[in-house]
């Protein structure tokens, strides 16, 4: 079994009439050997977005991602399969700090019309953590920083860059590795995902792309809680 713990920068969007997209993906890919779980290897791809207007000085600002990165990237969907043939055929659990990942990832896919029955067995290590963690009476999100505080792991890299974070990420995985409870699930077979009108217009309104999907989202995540 890999577990394949990722990170997805996107682009920093100051006006409502934009989406964000995807810019960046890392991942790690980590295995069990001789009876102890490392990291094995590393991906790290840039993607080109559709839209260059949504790509701003906010969002350089925030990843340090400039637009020559990304000029000559790979579009979203080269980038979506380059992954999927690094992660392999072998049995693989997705893991994020957080739920943004995952709804930007099912997000990104609809909207370019890919597949996500390769989106599964994904899981919040963030939530996880969080729970074990969290000495308030209060249920409070961990960020990954103090995560990495708390185990007294040093942080490598830089922030908001998504190979660093997903490494950073892999070592808290690792670490809690016994605490967890990894959930087994597909994307492609979530109602949330797959069974609600996910663009909507109106006479009198925006367009709003996957508006129901960040609802229905929510609304998920809130009765998990």
């Amino acid at each position: 079994m890999n577990y394949i713990v990722y990170d997805l920068e996107f682009t920093v969007i100051r006006k409502q009439e934009w989406l964000a997209e995807i810019i960046e993906i890392g991942a790690v890919k980590v295995k069990d050997t001789e009876g102890k779980l490392q990291i094995a290897e590393t991906f790290q791809t840039f993607v080109k977005p559709l839209r260059d207007s949504s790509f701003t000085a906010h969002t350089t600002s925030f990843t340090g991602i400039t637009l020559q990165d990304i000029q000559n990237a790979p579009s979203l969907s080269s980038a979506i399969e380059a992954f999927r043939q690094w992660i392999g055929d072998e049995p693989y659990y997705m893991c994020a700090w957080g739920p943004d990942d995952k709804y930007q990832l099912v997000k990104s896919c609809n909207e370019h019309k890919l597949p996500l029955d390769w989106i599964r067995n994904h899981n919040d290590i963030q939530k996880q953590f969080s729970r074990k963690h969290s000495t308030e009476t209060t249920f409070r999100q961990i960020g990954l920083k103090r995560a990495l505080e708390m185990l007294e792991i040093p942080f490598e890299g830089s922030h908001h860059r998504a190979v660093d974070d997903a490494v950073n990420t892999a070592k808290v995985f690792i670490a809690a590795f016994g605490d967890l409870t990894l959930a087994e699930n597909n994307a492609a077979e979530e109602s949330i995902y797959t069974t609600h009108t996910v663009y909507e217009t109106g006479d009198n309104e925006p367009n709003l792309p996957l508006g129901n999907l960040a609802e229905l989202l929510k609304r998920s995540l809130d009765d998990k809680k």
